[in-house]
C-alpha cells in the first residue's frame, strides 16, 4: 500500500514520536535538518528582530537557535502537539532560557496573536503538514510589521535526475522501514515522505506566498535540493 498524505491525526501521531523525534530527524535525513536550520537562522540574524514568532516550533531547536543568533526582546513557539512542547520546555529550561522564549499550545492556521505582532515569522519543516497551507500564510502575513519577514524551511524534491532517483528510493522504502523500527511508529515515516512528495515546492509555494501578499519572494535550494528555504517580505 503507498503511503497517503492524509494530515487528519497529525497531532496524535506527533504526540507518540516526540521521544525519538530529535534523534531520528538527525539519524534519517543525515544531519541535513541541522544544517537547513543554520541556514535559516543565518537568513534571520542579517537584520535587526525585535520579535519572533516560531511557527511548529516542535522540540524548540529552531527557537533555541534563533535566540542565540538573535537575541529578540520576545520569541513565542506555537504547536499543537503537547508532547513536542514538553520536550521543547525540557531543552529551553536545561539552556536556562525559559523567561526568554514562550512556548504556547497553537494552530499556525490560527494563531490568536495579535496583527503586527512581531517581525519575524519562522516555519522550520512544518508547512506541509498543515491542513491549509494557504491559510496558514495568510495568517503569517496578518502577525507581521509592515517591513516583517517570512523565513519557512522545507523539504523539497532534487531537481538532478541521477539523484532524484537514489533520494527517492532511500526517502519511499528505506525511510519508511528504519523509522518504523526504530520508533516503533508505522505510520509518521510513512507519512513523511507523502507529505513532502505531495508538498507545492518551489516555484508554486513562492507563487502561494505571493497570493498571500508577500513581496520579494524568493528560495534557495540546498544539500542538493533536499531542503529549501523560502523569504517573503510584508510591504
Amino acid at each position: 500500500m503507498q503511503p497517503t498524505n492524509d494530515k487528519r491525526g497529525g497531532t496524535s501521531m506527533f504526540d507518540n514520536i516526540a521521544h525519538s523525534y530529535d534523534f531520528l530527524n538527525h539519524l534519517l535525513t543525515g544531519g541535513i535538518d541541522r544544517y537547513g536550520r543554520k541556514q535559516l537562522v543565518k537568513r534571520g540574524a542579517n537584520q535587526p528582530t525585535r520579535s519572533i514568532v516560531d511557527v511548529a516550533t516542535g522540540t524548540g531547536d529552531l527557537a533555541i537557535a534563533l535566540h542565540r543568533a538573535i537575541r529578540p526582546e520576545q520569541l513565542i513557539g506555537l504547536d499543537l502537539s503537547e508532547n513536542m512542547l514538553a520536550v521543547a520546555q525540557k531543552k529551553i529550561e536545561r539552556h536556562q532560557l525559559q523567561h526568554s522564549i514562550i512556548l504556547q499550545k497553537g494552530n499556525g492556521e490560527k494563531t490568536g496573536l495579535g496583527s503586527f505582532s512581531c517581525d519575524l515569522v519562522t516555519v522550520g519543516f512544518g508547512i506541509r503538514n498543515f491542513q491549509h497551507p494557504e491559510k496558514g500564510l495568510a495568517e503569517f502575513h496578518r502577525l507581521l510589521t509592515r517591513g516583517g519577514r517570512l523565513l519557512i524551511l522545507e523539504f523539497s524534491i532534487p531537481t538532478n535526475r541521477l539523484f532524484r532517483s537514489v533520494y527517492l528510493f532511500y526517502f519511499k522504502h528505506l525511510l519508511p522501514l528504519i523509522g518504523k523500527w526504530l520508533s516503533g511508529h508505522a505510520s509518521a515515516y510513512s507519512y513523511l515522505p507523502a507529505s513532502v512528495l505531495s508538498f507545492p515546492c518551489g516555484e508554486t509555494f513562492a507563487d502561494m506566498m505571493r497570493e498571500a501578499g508577500f513581496q520579494n519572494v524568493s528560495f534557495t535550494s540546498y544539500t542538493f535540493g533536499i531542503v529549501t528555504l523560502y523569504e517573503g517580505v510584508k510591504a
